[in-house]
């Protein structure tokens, strides 16, 4: 079926089983339904296959798949193909158009003779082993986290390079709630929670791809306003609570889905204003107050001369740079925003895919850069 190896899938694949085995056994030892634990060569063929596929066209479009070992009797309504398919990156690549839209798994199991597609899923149990073909040659292993709808992510494959997701990183000091969500490892909280609207909208700013700045700042202060250049291009009175009311308000019993696409939406609309130039100001009960806004240096402070920086990668060494070796104006602009006005956040999102969370660390007393997109692809 696939006659051309790739060699990280074989040599990541013991990673990989070692961490589904051990969230499989702890979950099923509190008595949770979860799935069944990959095999190694189950790993290794679903890679390679979504490997391949992602290379192909189909009519010119680029193939986003993604697949579930899931066996077809262990699956929540499924939809079951008559002829299961072969595990094949042509037929991944056909077959990629009508299972692109988001939440849709083709279910993959071994049936005696071989690996094949048998359907689709919508619904997967926790800790469901999930592969993403999301960009060509971009490889994401997840798993469903227990929530309908989100996922943890693992491991990133991209051409020759592996990046391990470091589990650890959420129990370093001074690690933003933000990042714990991204890792998953956040207390229990409803879908509306806070840190969860900024996940969505960190998401959501990675996917306009042209690149933005959101301030996040206390809701109860305007000292913000002293590293801004006055007046505001765009500035919002009163301010727009459009996503602050959605994000406060309980979704009534069977209005679930509906609630979650309008605050999607909502989420979207502020997301897009970061694509302006300049930044968008959003205070911590998620009211707009402004975009476009030019951030300058506060009055009185010093320039931002170095910035911690790591990734929640295993094997990443932590390292203090000039800001301006993370990026263009908008890395810079970022840092020294935090650096004068440290009860706030601000996330940056690149042109070319990667996101940045600037936070102050106390432990530090400086600006701590995380680079995040591994947890967002």
């Amino acid at each position: 079926m696939i006659d051309q190896a790739y060699p990280l899938a074989r040599a990541i694949a013991p990673i990989v089983r070692a961490h589904f085995s051990q969230h499989i056994d702890e979950a099923s030892a509190r008595g949770s339904l979860v799935a069944e634990v990959p095999t190694l060569d189950a790993i290794a063929v679903m890679i390679e296959a979504a490997f391949w596929a992602s290379l192909r066209r189909e009519e010119g479009y680029i193939p986003k798949v993604s697949l579930a070992f899931l066996a077809a009797d262990r699956a929540a309504n499924p939809l079951r193909f008559e002829h299961p398919l072969p595990l094949d990156p042509a037929v991944l690549t056909r077959v990629a158009p009508a299972v692109e839209r988001a939440g849709i798994h083709l279910g993959v199991e071994h049936n005696g003779e071989g690996w094949v597609v048998w359907g689709t899923a919508r619904t997967l149990p926790k800790y469901c082993f999930v592969i993403e073909a999301a960009a060509p040659g971009l490889i994401v292993v997840k798993h469903q986290r227990g929530e309908p709808g989100k996922f943890v992510n693992v491991a990133v494959l991209e051409g020759d390079r592996i990046k391990i997701v470091d589990e650890g990183a959420s129990s370093l000091p001074d690690c933003p709630p933000l990042l714990e969500s991204l890792l998953g490892f956040e207390s229990p909280r409803t879908w509306s929670d806070g840190i969860n609207v900024l996940v969505q909208l960190a998401v959501s700013m990675r996917a306009h791809g042209r690149g933005g700045l959101l301030l996040v700042v206390p809701p109860e202060s305007q000292a913000w306003r002293e590293s801004i250049v006055q007046p505001i291009s765009y500035g919002v009175r009163p301010a727009f609570a459009g996503l602050a009311d959605l994000a406060a308000a309980a979704p009534a019993e069977g209005d679930v889905s509906a609630w979650q696409q309008r605050l999607g939406r909502a989420v979207d609309a502020i997301a897009g204003l970061t694509a302006v130039d300049g930044a968008a100001v959003l205070t911590r009960r998620y009211e707009l107050v402004a975009f476009g806004a030019k951030i300058t240096r506060r009055r009185g402070s010093p320039l931002v001369e170095q910035v911690a920086i790591t990734e929640p990668v295993k094997g990443g060494v932590p390292a203090v740079i000039h800001p301006s070796q993370l990026g263009g104006t908008r890395h810079l602009s970022a840092a020294q925003f935090v650096h004068d006005q440290r009860d706030a956040l601000a996330m940056v999102a690149s042109q070319d895919g990667r996101f940045t969370v600037f936070a102050w660390s106390p432990c530090e007393e400086m600006v701590h850069a995380h680079r995040v997109e591994v947890l967002l692809i």
